[in-house]
């Protein structure tokens, strides 16, 4: 008898806990699920909101979606993307570049100037200008790691000096560009545009740099603390030079970019377009105060930025009601990553 007793209640645990796997299997996997979700949005909001924004837009606009409208989006973002690899860069380490957009257009003239006008082989012109960019950069870096400048004001005072500088050599008119050059901003194979090709892969050299590099690795640890960097073994002057100049070097290519999608070196190009690429790097998750960033979250707020453009001049929104929108949306979005990061 006691047998018996012992037996059903060994059975019955066995059943009450046989009852209670699925269940419990149930509840763990639901909140598996729950939690992994939670953690995809949490890390990825920016690629959230560019998913809402392209499926509204679907909506609203049947020729959103088609291939060459999406290419037409992927051209538009080329320009501003490029030069937010390199303020990404920048602003990892804390800083900021006001300057990229008049570099861009100054390295742009250099390339249009000595090519044209001066009769150098094009390859030769593209290092010149590349090597503009580079020395922009480096006078921006030295100013502010060895001359104590902010880099507001650093970069503000070389934003001044480009654009005044593609004014000189330009004579304040356009530079029409070698047939070579102005291939960049055609396509390939008849449909795939290069100015696409060239921001995937400006978008891995700057992944690679940031993962990868010691370069890389010490823009977030000044960013996340300039003095406890400087402890740690970091040349932090010598890093903001290579900071610098790495963005003066992606704001070249993309003034290239855009020289060869317009034919012409313009000493009034990307006017404006360091906002852009500010914008593009915090709407992708950076932060201003440093140590936090990647280029993917770049990518993805400066493609952001070009399909809100694309979507509203579908829509035939106003140019200029297109403006208070686009500035909506960068205060609401930096808004939303701020109260993220608090929670």
């Amino acid at each position: 008898m006691a047998t018996d007793i012992h037996s059903s209640s060994g059975q019955g645990q066995r059943g009450q806990s046989l009852g209670k796997g699925p269940a419990a299997g149930r509840g763990g996997g639901e909140r598996g699920a729950g939690e992994v979700l939670r953690k995809v949005l949490k890390n990825n909001g920016a690629l959230s909101g560019l998913v809402v924004l392209v499926v509204a837009l679907t909506v609203m606009s049947p020729d959103f979606l088609s291939t060459q409208n999406l290419l037409n989006v992927g051209v538009q973002a080329a320009v501003t993307a490029i030069l937010a690899f390199g303020v990404t860069f920048v602003v990892v380490s804390g800083g900021i570049d006001l300057s990229v957009g008049s570099v861009a257009a100054v390295s742009a003239i250099m390339l249009g100037w000595t090519s044209t006008k001066e009769g150098l082989p094009v390859w030769l012109s593209v290092l010149l200008a590349v090597g503009t960019g580079v020395a922009c950069g480096l006078v921006s870096g030295g100013l502010i790691a060895y001359g104590k400048l902010p880099p507001f004001i650093a970069t503000l005072a070389m934003l001044s000096v480009g654009r005044g500088l593609s004014l000189v050599l330009s004579e304040g008119t356009p530079i029409a560009l070698p047939s070579s050059v102005a291939t960049v901003g055609e396509t390939l194979g008849g449909w795939f545009p290069v100015p696409l090709l060239v921001l995937l892969v400006m978008g891995g050299i700057t992944a690679l740099i940031l993962a990868r590099t010691y370069s890389g690795r010490a823009m977030y640890a000044i960013g996340g603390n300039e003095e406890a960097a400087r402890l740690s073994g970091i040349r932090v002057r010598r890093q903001k030079l290579v900071i610098y100049a790495l963005s003066g070097a992606f704001a070249a290519v993309a003034g290239i970019v855009l020289a060869s999608r317009l034919a012409s070196a313009q000493p009034q190009a990307a006017t404006g377009y360091e906002l852009d690429a500010i914008a593009a790097v915090v709407i992708g998750g950076a932060s201003l105060a440093g140590g936090v960033g990647k280029a993917s979250g770049t990518l993805v707020g400066a493609l952001i930025l070009a399909v809100l453009r694309n979507g509203l001049n579908l829509l035939e929104v106003s140019i200029f009601w297109q403006q208070v929108v686009i500035g909506a949306v960068i205060a609401l979005a930096v808004l939303l990553d701020t109260l993220r990061r608090r929670a």
